[in-house]
């Protein structure tokens, strides 16, 4: 027995030891946890149960029959984060370079779909040179059967990839269909095709951080949710981000103890909008004095910045938050602010995260560029998306709700449970200086005639009491309770059932 004890102690210090110290000593140079270290600082202490420690690849070609490491390039098993079970996988770049084998696959696959039975959140740790090329189209197999199970398990439960080092070729499109992609700065890049194939191709120069790093993904595509400085900032921010989501579809996200009155005043919002309507104000401010504690977790930060989203608490359960920001372009609606606010309203639908949205819109970006860039269709994804989701949703209009955005951003006809509007809101067609050039076109050559009939149309139009004599304002508001109405309106919404009609699915326009 003894004997046997001892070799199994033997084969957990080598797949511990992964590619080597020599190659730990790489990864830790290069500022990069170890696969095993990463979960360590991911999880709670203690609470990591590993799987398939021992498995090896069957590979007898190259000479790779000889050349085999216990667990096989990656590290699979459940734990919990903050009390809470998830599953993880780390790519061990110690190991063949993370390369993704048949085995390995498998490993992933067996723990995929160990999370879809028991229905708890994914992470999935990226740190891979891709398929293994001894291995031909087995490996390439491997990375289908995780496409698979990242789909069937798309809406189930929580995705969240953390791109931790290289993740290049078909390893991209594993992370681009979970719920969440975070990046490290200046270590992880993503891209389909690298630099070198670029380069023969286009006849593009281009670096591996500039075609794919995490500031190109964070600002540039969009295809990053957050990136951060190193690896124990990301690990850390994971950990956060997970405590805001449910464990599942029919779970709920979890609420937590909070020490923040929900009858909570801020008499500074009441004087928030400028007097002039050209003026710009951070929206940034109204969800950091209306969420509990000023917490707000942001998704996408850096990017399509004229639109903001994110997840918060309000009396201690979460809400996701979308809102215009008048800083960035007017906070008019472009291609990346419809497609970016689109996919987090669908997060929030499918694990019924209420949502509440901050409207301050004088329109869809108007230009070439945008509409041969698509906008009517990828606009029509952000309608879409509100329309479709029965979670509760609560609007606030702050100032302008203009034209066919006012639709759009979560109004009364899009069936939004509770729309309040501030005094200073303004919801009309378009704005006034706009519509009076058009209905007093004789007028346009009179600037003292154009004026007075501007502020005639002000007066009439450019005003929230329209809009609440015909029932699609529920109340005007005074700023300074806004906290305290939509926490109000958001308990009372919590029995709210509402199902659409049965389909397959929905025909998104992609």
């Amino acid at each position: 027995m003894t004997d046997i004890l001892q070799q199994l102690e033997d084969k957990r210090a080598a797949a511990r030891l992964g590619g080597g110290q020599k190659r730990i000593d790489t990864q830790h140079a290069k500022g990069k946890l170890t696969a095993r270290e990463r979960i360590d600082v991911l999880l709670d202490e203690g609470s990591f149960e590993e799987w398939d420690t021992f498995v090896e690849h069957r590979c007898q070609d190259f000479g790779m029959n000889k050349n085999t490491i216990p667990g096989d390039g990656v590290v699979t098993g459940h734990g919990t984060v903050n009390g809470r079970l998830v599953f993880v996988y780390s790519q061990d770049f110690t190991v063949f370079g993370g390369s993704l084998s048949e085995t390995n696959a498998e490993k992933i696959c067996k723990i995929m779909d160990q999370a879809i039975k028991v229905r708890a959140p994914l992470i999935g740790i990226n740190d891979s040179g891709g398929a293994r090329i001894q291995e031909g189209v087995a490996s390439l197999g491997g990375y289908a059967e995780i496409f698979q199970r990242n789909v069937l398990a798309s809406g189930v439960i929580p995705q969240l990839s953390l791109i931790m080092g290289p993740c290049a070729g078909g390893a991209v499109y594993s992370p681009a269909i979970t719920d969440f992609i975070f990046m490290v700065r200046d270590t992880s890049y993503m891209f389909v095709t690298g630099p070198s194939v670029v380069k023969t191709v286009t006849h593009e120069e281009v670096t591996a951080e500039e075609l794919g790093g995490a500031h190109t993904h964070a600002t540039k595509s969009g295809v990053s949710d957050g990136s951060f400085e190193n690896d124990i900032e990301i690990l850390m921010m994971s950990r956060t981000f997970i405590d805001l989501l449910p464990s599942n579809n029919t779970s709920g996200a979890p609420s937590r103890p909070f020490d923040d009155p929900a009858d909570r005043t801020d008499y500074s919002l009441d004087t928030l909008i400028p007097e002039n309507p050209n003026v710009s104000y951070d929206m940034y401010e109204v969800i950091n004095k209306i969420v509990d504690e000023q917490h707000f977790f942001e998704i996408k930060p850096d990017y399509a910045k004229n639109i903001i989203i994110g997840l918060g608490r309000i009396e201690g359960d979460v809400v996701g938050i979308v809102a215009n920001q008048p800083k960035v372009l007017a906070g008019c609606l472009d291609i990346n602010a419809s497609v970016k606010a689109a996919r987090f309203i669908r997060f929030c639908d499918a694990f019924s995260i209420p949502i509440l949205t901050f409207v301050d819109v004088p329109g869809f970006m108007p230009g070439t560029d945008q509409e041969f860039g698509g906008i009517i269709k990828h606009g029509a994804k952000l309608l879409y998306a509100y329309a479709e989701c029965t979670v509760p949703k609560v609007t606030i209009i702050t100032r302008k709700a203009y034209g066919g955005a006012y639709d759009v951003m979560a109004s009364k006809h899009l069936r939004g449970d509770v729309n309040f509007s501030w005094p200073s809101a303004e919801i009309a067609v378009m704005g006034p200086k706009g519509a009076v050039e058009i209905i007093f076109r004789e007028d346009a050559r009179d600037p003292e005639k154009l004026e007075k009939r501007t502020e005639e149309y002000r007066e009439k139009f450019a005003n929230p009491f329209i809009a609440g004599s015909r029932g699609f304002i529920d109340d005007v508001i005074f700023p300074h309770s806004t906290r305290h109405r939509v926490a109000r309106s958001l308990n009372m919404l919590k029995t709210k059932k509402l199902e659409n009609p049965w389909r397959k699915h929905g025909n998104v326009p992609l």
